[in-house]
């Protein structure tokens, strides 16, 4: 069997590390951070895991946060515009899961290690992969350093932006009630972004983890321009003021008078540029370096996919490795066109969601969402499963297929639940 690199130590990195192990195939992480150093700096994200992913995770034997306890099973809806539909609702068929990553990440590494891997602390450039290659067999790049999406380069097919469609602040909050049953709500204000809030397993316990994605240029982009550092007191009361117009259904779960971050500095301010990159570059000694993870696809959070496309990624990896036996250019390609589908699905769906304005099929699409609870399910479910909801929001015509679908089957009045 081949030996591996691999570059970066998270999600990708460490699930392809794992598999790998687990089959007996040597692997070696490379990283600039400690576990010490991940679990005591900012949040990472806030992604869920969902279903397959988690799956995963059992194989792997490191799903150490059992659903039944650390699970949610329903996304609510709300759209805030006069006159609009009730909160509707949308159910999975198997839970997901939202943790810390600095909780996360840590326990990876240090179950890698428990089990005779090596995690070597030190910076990784482009410039150092012919040196890694006198040492491996194989180089995974699954970190999404700027130096590293500038080796691979872009698919402009499925790259169609040239900057940031969406200004992101995501706080990890005390204070806001869970709903029930458990859930993530997602509040659409048209014209001026989308906000996501996730329950989430923190270091203190359950916290609402709000992911506001704001337009460029709308009355929500204020909540990434102005730094909570700064005056963290003026940046709570803005939270609170710009919830209560924008997001009136989170608002209203939130008690003012203990509305705080969960620990000083729970927040991440910035902006992400969804792209998908080319998936491999041979050395000049054939030597193939394989992009993985954020390193081959940057996605933004609204569809909450980063690191369920990563592990996915990882299994594609794993999985040619094991099968083959050989690292090669072959290798690389079958690689390429195994996960294609599912990456660039769900680069179709995001880039559809974060499109300003909102392209009508995708309004139409909400809409119709609002009325049929189980057109509701499956753009709930397909959250498992991606690049189906690619397919679904791809064209009108697509949209307006899986309208008469789901009219076919019939709507009970009484199955479209509110909050």
């Amino acid at each position: 069997m081949p030996d591996i690199g691999i570059i970066g130590a998270g999600t990708a990195g460490l699930h392809l590390a794992l598999l790998l192990q687990q089959a007996g195939v040597r692997t070696r992480i490379y990283t600039n951070q400690t576990a010490d150093q991940i679990a005591s700096g900012p949040p990472q994200n806030s992604v869920s895991h969902h279903a397959p992913t988690i799956a995963r995770e059992n194989a792997m034997g490191v799903n150490f946060w059992p659903v039944d306890e650390y699970g949610y099973q329903v996304h609510y809806h709300h759209l805030n515009v006069p006159d609009g539909p009730p909160v509707f609702r949308g159910d999975f068929l198997r839970p997901s899961r939202v943790l810390d990553y600095r909780i996360y990440l840590p326990r990876l590494m240090a179950e890698y290690e428990e089990r005779g891997g090596t995690i070597e602390q030190r910076s990784v450039e482009p410039a150092d992969f012919d040196q890694l290659a006198r040492v491996h067999d194989l180089i995974v790049v699954a970190a999404g350093k700027r130096s590293f999406a500038e080796y691979f380069g872009e698919r402009p097919d499925v790259s169609p932006y040239a900057k940031p469609q969406r200004h992101l602040a995501v706080g990890f909050w005390d204070g806001v009630a869970q709903t029930e049953p458990r859930s993530v709500t997602m509040s659409i204000s048209p014209g001026h972004g989308e906000l996501l809030d996730l329950p989430i397993t923190t270091f203190d316990g359950w916290a609402s983890a709000l992911l506001c994605e704001n337009v460029p240029g709308g009355d929500l982009e204020v909540l990434m321009t102005q730094k909570q550092s700064e005056d963290p007191e003026a940046y709570r009361k803005l939270t609170l003021e710009k919830l209560k117009e924008h997001h009136p259904t989170v608002h209203e779960r939130i008690d003012e008078s203990r509305f705080a971050l969960m620990r000083p500095g729970d927040i991440l301010q910035g902006a992400v540029r969804p792209v998908v990159r080319e998936d491999y570059r041979l050395l000049g000694d054939g030597t193939v370096v394989l992009a993985l993870g954020d390193a081959h696809a940057t996605v933004d959070p609204v569809t909450g996919q980063g690191a369920n496309s990563a592990s996915f990624e990882a299994q594609v990896a794993a999985d040619a490795i094991i099968e083959d036996g050989v690292v090669d250019e072959r290798f690389a390609q079958k690689v390429a066109l195994r996960r294609r589908e599912r990456v660039d699905g769900l680069s179709t769906w995001v880039n559809t969601m974060i499109e300003t304005p909102t392209p009508p099929h995708l309004q139409k699409l909400i809409g119709a969402m609002a009325q049929m609870r189980t057109l509701c399910d499956e753009f709930t479910e397909n959250f498992s499963y991606p690049h189906r909801n690619g397919d679904l929001v791809a064209t009108p015509e697509r949209v307006d297929a899986a309208i008469a679908r789901h009219a076919e089957i019939g709507q009970d009045p009484t199955e479209v639940k509110a909050h």
